[in-house]
This record gives structure tokens, sequence and C-alpha cells, in this order.
């Protein structure tokens, strides 16, 4: 995957939207990336203030993008001071899904990063459609932050299916937290495994099963590790059995996780730009921070 030389983070001007700018701008010293701060007004608010205010209403509109601004200017100077960076500043109003993808397609940004809770339209982010919906229409990687920012990535979670585009999900995790451990897990049951117990037998032939399926699934992850060119010593490998959510869920507290880098969708997915079910999963009950990567041909 081509490096992340552009960065646009989203702000509602929430106090938990500012965890999100605050972590675009510790990412992009780090990696030496541009960063671009937008925020959006929403057109259906003002076109609701000109019906209720009519001539009124255009004073007041002004003051609302004027504050917007100030606030957004020193919101980007807070940081930028403690990072040693400067950003893009960009005020909109309009439809505010669609003005997020739009500046992220005029700066072609390599990375989106929003927060997880807002005050507005950020408000339901991971709960509501507003997710879904962005994931389903970028093909750009997405950073959902939870977290105050206060040091760099350390722990990384980053579990793969095998499909085609593990290798390019480890990549990026490593782009996004070059200082961090990065933890490559496959959770994994084995194959028609449920049958078999129905079928009489016996739970140790069964376990032999699973050690082989596990043994398999450690051979598939040093090669994904291999086709990176990473070095060994950079990535973690953990294989367990059970059910993916549930593991990754499990592995996120145990190992302490601060971030997880996965696929938007796995193996059994045919349409492009679903969500998978154990993204959605994960997005939702996580504690950790969240980037959602994408298949590799669908990379802008």
């Amino acid at each position: 995957m081509k490096p992340l030389t552009r960065i646009l983070t989203a702000t509602d001007l929430s106090t938990p939207a500012r965890h999100a700018v605050g972590r675009a701008f510790r990412i992009a010293a780090e990696i030496g990336a541009r960063l671009d701060i937008t925020h959006v007004i929403s057109q259906s608010a003002l076109d609701t203030l000109r019906r209720l205010l009519g001539t009124q209403a255009s004073p007041v509109e002004q003051h609302i993008l004027d504050e917007a601004r100030e606030k957004l200017v020193q919101l980007a100077a807070d940081f930028g001071q403690i990072h040693g960076l400067s950003a893009g500043i960009h005020v909109a109003a309009g439809t505010v899904l669609r003005m997020i993808l739009d500046q992220a397609d005029a700066m072609e940004a390599d990375l989106l990063v929003l927060g997880a809770r807002g005050e507005d339209y950020l408000s339901h982010l991971l709960l509501g459609t507003t997710a879904e919906r962005l994931l389903r229409r970028t093909l750009r990687p997405v950073l959902m932050v939870k977290q105050t920012s206060h040091e760099p990535y350390r722990q990384v979670l980053v579990p793969v299916d095998f499909s085609p585009w593990s290798v390019t999900t480890l990549k990026l995790a490593r782009t996004v937290a070059p200082q961090a451990e990065l933890i490559l897990l496959h959770a994994f049951e084995a194959p028609f495994e449920s049958r078999l117990q129905y079928a009489g037998i016996d739970e140790k032939t069964i376990n032999r099963y699973r050690v082989a399926a596990r043994q398999e699934s450690m051979i598939q992850l040093e090669a994904i590790v291999a086709e990176t060119g990473l070095g060994p010593d950079t990535v973690r490998l953990s294989a367990h059995h059970g059910d993916a959510s549930r593991v990754l869920l499990a592995q996120e507290q145990e190992l302490d996780c601060d971030l997880i880098v996965m696929g938007k969708h796995g193996q059994g997915v045919v349409e492009e730009l679903l969500l998978g079910s154990v993204t959605k999963h994960i997005l939702s009950e996580s504690a950790c921070d969240v980037l959602v990567a994408n298949h590799p041909a669908s990379q802008p």
C-alpha cells in the first residue's frame, strides 16, 4: 500500500470529538503527514433558521460560521503547539456526510479520523447508521477514536481471516503505529467441528483436530508477516479457538490494546462496500480505537 501522506479529521467541536483531532495530530506528526481539519454545519439546520427568522437569519448564520471557524482555528493552534504541526482549516455548510467525503476527495486523503461520539452527527456514529454509511461510501481507511490521545499507540491488535487483504491490513497497522507492538491474531473454529460433536466423536479426538487447525493458522500467520517484509521480532502471532468477535474483545482486554486494525469485511462478504458482522460488532463494543481498512484493490 502507498504511504499515508494526507490525513483528514472531522470534528463537531464537542469534547469527545476533540480526542479524534488530538489523535490525528499525533499520527500526522509521527509519520510526517499533512493534516486538515474540517467542521461541517448542517445545512438543514441553517434552512430551519432561515424559515424561522426570515431576513434576520443572515447575520445569525454568518455569526455561526465565524464562531465555528474561530473555534476550529483555536483547536488547531492548541494541538499544533503540542505537536509542532500546522493544519489546514475547513468550515462549510451542507450535508455532513457528503461534505466530509467531498473534502476527503478534494485533498485525496489517505486516512479519515473521526470521533466515536459527539454532540451532533458524531453522537451516534458507532451505534446508528452514520458510521455504516460512511464506511460503505468511502474507499479510504477510517479511524474511529474512542480514547484520549495521551501517547502514541503501543499495543495494536490486527485480526485477520486470511482473506486477500490481510497483508494490507497489517501494513496499514505498521504505518499508523510505527512504534507499537503488533499482535497478528486469527480466531478459528475447525471446519465441521460441531458436526463432529453431533456425530459422537470423542473430545480427545476433537482437541487434536483443534490443535492441528491452530498449527495451520500459525503457519498462515507467519506467511502474512513474511509477505509484508516486517521482521519476525516486530509482530507477535496469536491463534485462538472460538467465535471471532468474542476472541477479539477478550484479547483486546487481556493484552491492553489501544488500537484494533481490521478489514471492512471478511471472506464471506461478496458486496464490496458491505460491513462485515464482526467489524460492526467490534466498532460497537470495543473499548479502544478502531481503524477500518479496505481491500487493497479499492485503495485510492
